[in-house]
C-alpha cells in the first residue's frame, strides 16, 4: 500500500473548505516569543471560512485566554483539524491571528453577516487568521470517534453570569495570561485587581526592531480563596455530578 505524504497549498481549496465545515472540534496553538506553548480545543460550530485565505471563530468565555495575549506578542497561530470519522486526514491552517474586539464595527459585521445577528453566549472576541499555508496529512493513527452531543455547561454558565458578570469574570481571569502578558482584553489593564496575587511589570515581547512593546505582567501567585462563582468551580460541580446547582 502506498502511504501519501503531505501535500502543501498556498490557499484552502474547496475539499478544504467542506471538511472543515465538517468538523465538530478544531484545535488552536499559539506562542509568545518566551513563555508556554498554548493548544486548546475550539467548537467547530464558532468557525467560519470567509475565504481561501482567510478564517475567523468566536473566542468564547474561558478561564483562560492564552491565544489572545500571544497574538500581541506575536501574531503566529496554527488551527488543527483532525478527522474523527470517514476518510483519514489533518488539516493544518498556518499563518498569522489577530484579535477582533467585542463591541467594535468589525465584529459586529462578522456576527450579523456569519451568524444571523445571533451572538453567542459568553463571546468575548474573534480570531481571525490570515492563512499563509494549508497542509493535509494522513491521518492514519487518529483513532475513530463517535459523535454523541454537544455540551452546554459553558453557554448556561454565560447566561446566568449576565453582561456584568461576564465583564467582572474577564477583569479577574482573562486579562492576562499564565506568564503574565496582557491580553488587550481589558483596556487598562493596570487597573486590574487580581484576588490572591500581586503583580510585577514585565515587557510583553519584542517588537520588528527588538524592542519590548505592550503591557505584561508577571504574576506573583499566593494561595487565592475559593471562588465557587468561577468556570472553574462551574466545571467542577459539572464533573462532580452537581449540574443542579447554579453555575
Amino acid at each position: 500500500m502506498r502511504v501519501p505524504l503531505g501535500k502543501q497549498f498556498r490557499q484552502l481549496e474547496s475539499t478544504h473548505i467542506a471538511f472543515v465545515e465538517r468538523q465538530k472540534i478544531f484545535f488552536n496553538a499559539s506562542a509568545a516569543a518566551d513563555g508556554r506553548v498554548n493548544v486548546s480545543p475550539r467548537d467547530g460550530k464558532s468557525l467560519r471560512v470567509l475565504d481561501a485565505n482567510t478564517v475567523a471563530y468566536v473566542d468564547l468565555t474561558g478561564s483562560g485566554n492564552e491565544t489572545a495575549a500571544h497574538l500581541l506578542s506575536n501574531s503566529r497561530l496554527t488551527l488543527m483539524f483532525c478527522s474523527f470519522e470517514g476518510p483519514p486526514m489533518i488539516l493544518r491552517l498556518y499563518g498569522r491571528g489577530r484579535v477582533v474586539r467585542r463591541g467594535s464595527a468589525e465584529y459586529a459585521s462578522f456576527v450579523e453577516s456569519r451568524f444571523e445577528g445571533q451572538e453567542i453566549a459568553g463571546a468575548r472576541q474573534t480570531v481571525v487568521l490570515e492563512i499563509d499555508l494549508v497542509q493535509t496529512s494522513c491521518g492514519f493513527n487518529v483513532p475513530l470517534f463517535d459523535y454523541v452531543g454537544e455540551r452546554d455547561t459553558l453557554l448556561r454558565w454565560a447566561e446566568n453570569k449576565g453582561g456584568e458578570g461576564l465583564e467582572q469574570y474577564w477583569r479577574e481571569k482573562n486579562a492576562f495570561s499564565i506568564d503574565g502578558f496582557a491580553t488587550g482584553l481589558i483596556e487598562d489593564p493596570s487597573s486590574v485587581d487580581i484576588p490572591g496575587g500581586s503583580l510585577k511589570a514585565r515587557p510583553s515581547g519584542p517588537d520588528a526592531s527588538g524592542e519590548p512593546f505592550g503591557f505584561g505582567l508577571e504574576l506573583q501567585p499566593q494561595r487565592a480563596p475559593q471562588d465557587t462563582g468561577s468556570l472553574t468551580a462551574a466545571c467542577e460541580n459539572h464533573s462532580a455530578g452537581n449540574d443542579a446547582e447554579p453555575l
